[in-house]
């Protein structure tokens, strides 16, 4: 078993902490902000594989918080010697596991590129090039044991510690304590290991990363969008398997959202629309880039009025967008309602409609939603569905709310519409309410069951 943690954006931690059980079968997993611990003896591919979390790391030791002494810094930094770098043999040990695990990467690596060059007829470049990886690669570490170890200390810090010490003097005073206590070598410009250093007042980590690029970052992406952690997480949350589905986002911008639904069900069918020839045009090149044309349709379409029948599809991913970073043409706010009325209308009855909402238009998903009050005929079968809507009705506090309560949803008709009258539509149960950070906001991904069809309820 060895010990890894990951990064994770803020609200990413408990998704991440199900994907390290779930496809790692991880055991002793632990997270807490903006970090999810975890033991795992998976090979290092698969675990190179997570798409919730930032950045991987091997973990050097994990000990109490730390106090040092605003003065003297000769003070400080024996307190560091012995809390942060403790027993030189972890350190030793834990750079073997490393450089094992480097070894390993990159011969993963070098078997893709195999895989690459048999499809193209350089099977015998191929070998050749494998024999010298594997030569040069026994004489790095052949070097590595003989000669000092380089490394540069990257250290983040908050609370009391951040009140009185700057990241570059404890970077500096750690890695003081590192040289001497083992005597490896300062390289700032090109060292052979970095050691991250997370202090704060809860918690002191040290770890040494995997990777040179972040996990979150997608070889596909040619053109970014939503993040590609909440564009998983989006599909991720969904209730059950989309294998075998219709999955739609009717607003899919550059195709961030199905292109990660895209990696995790094999079997699917995607649709993205969107209204923006540029935008889906971006998309077109993500697909591609990723080589999946023939899987992922594209169609120049507005939300508004979606060109396809009544219950054809089976979940609706879409990222409503809030202006925040990509300007939209659609007054959301008030667009919203009739939106939200033609997604339900594809969606076919036990299908799933998943949301990522600003937390303004959240707000107003609230109060557009129907309690028993405002449809009588519902109020003995709907006793507990203030369960939402009443009390605590901050979204931060409904990780799983209401799972067995059907919720009636109210859609005043949109600007275009003369008539006052609201439209009901009594086919939504609401299921989850997760919060997370898009960097400079907060949003929520809200999901929805369609549990009756609108015809239905109108008739009712």
């Amino acid at each position: 078993m060895r010990r890894f943690y990951c990064t994770a954006g803020a609200g990413m931690e408990e998704l991440l902490a199900e994907e390290v059980q779930r496809k790692l079968c991880a055991i002793e997993v632990e997270q807490i902000p903006g970090r999810v611990f975890f033991c795992s003896n998976a090979d290092l591919h698969t675990v190179t594989q997570l798409k919730s979390g930032e950045r991987l790391f091997l973990l050097l030791h994990r000990t109490e918080p730390i106090s040092l002494p605003n003065n003297p810094v000769a003070k400080a930094a024996g307190v560091i010697q012995q809390s942060i770098v403790g027993d030189p043999d972890i350190w030793r040990q834990t750079f073997l596991t490393w450089r094992a695990l480097q070894t390993e990467l990159q011969y993963n690596q070098q078997r893709g590129q195999k895989r690459k060059r048999k499809e193209d007829g350089e099977e015998s470049l191929d070998t050749l090039s494998s024999s010298r990886h594997l030569d040069g690669h026994n004489e790095m570490g052949k070097e590595l044991d003989q000669h000092p170890k380089s490394f540069r200390v990257s250290c983040r810090c908050s609370g009391v510690i951040a009140r009185s010490y700057t990241t570059q003097i404890l970077s500096r005073m750690i890695g003081m304590a590192i040289k001497e206590q083992l005597g490896w070598k300062v390289d700032l410009r090109d060292p052979i290991l970095e050691v991250n250093v997370y202090l704060s007042d809860d918690h002191c980590v040290v770890g040494i990363p995997l990777l040179k690029h972040p996990l979150a970052s997608r070889c596909y992406m040619k053109h970014n969008g939503l993040r590609s952690t909440i564009a998983w997480a989006m599909t991720s949350i969904c209730p059950k398997q989309l294998n075998d589905c219709v999955i739609l986002d009717p607003m899919c911008g550059v195709g961030a959202v199905l292109l990660e639904a895209a990696q995790e069900y094999s079997n699917a069918i995607f649709l993205g629309m969107d209204t923006d020839m540029s935008q889906l045009q971006k998309a077109a090149d993500n697909i591609k880039a990723a080589g999946m044309e023939g899987r992922l349709q594209l169609l120049q379409s507005s939300v508004m009025e979606i060109p396809l029948a009544d219950g054809v599809v089976d979940a609706v991913l879409c990222d409503v967008p809030f202006g925040r970073k990509f300007s939209c043409s659609i007054d959301m706010p008030r667009a919203l309602p009739h939106l939200l009325r033609e997604m339900e209308r594809v969606l076919r009855v036990g299908g799933h409609l998943v949301l990522l909402l600003s937390l303004q238009l959240s707000a107003q998903l609230k109060k557009i939603i129907c309690t028993h009050e405002h449809n009588p005929s519902t109020h003995n079968q709907h006793t507990n569905s203030s369960d939402i809507h009443s009390g605590n009705t901050d979204p931060s506090n409904t990780h799983n709310e209401c799972k067995d309560t059907p919720k009636t949803i109210t859609f005043h008709k949109s600007c275009s519409e003369t008539s006052n009258t609201p439209i009901l539509i009594s086919s939504l149960q609401a299921q989850r309410s997760h919060k997370v950070s898009l960097g400079n906001t907060d949003a929520f991904i809200q999901v929805y069951t369609k549990i009756q069809s609108e015809k239905q309820t109108q008739t009712h």
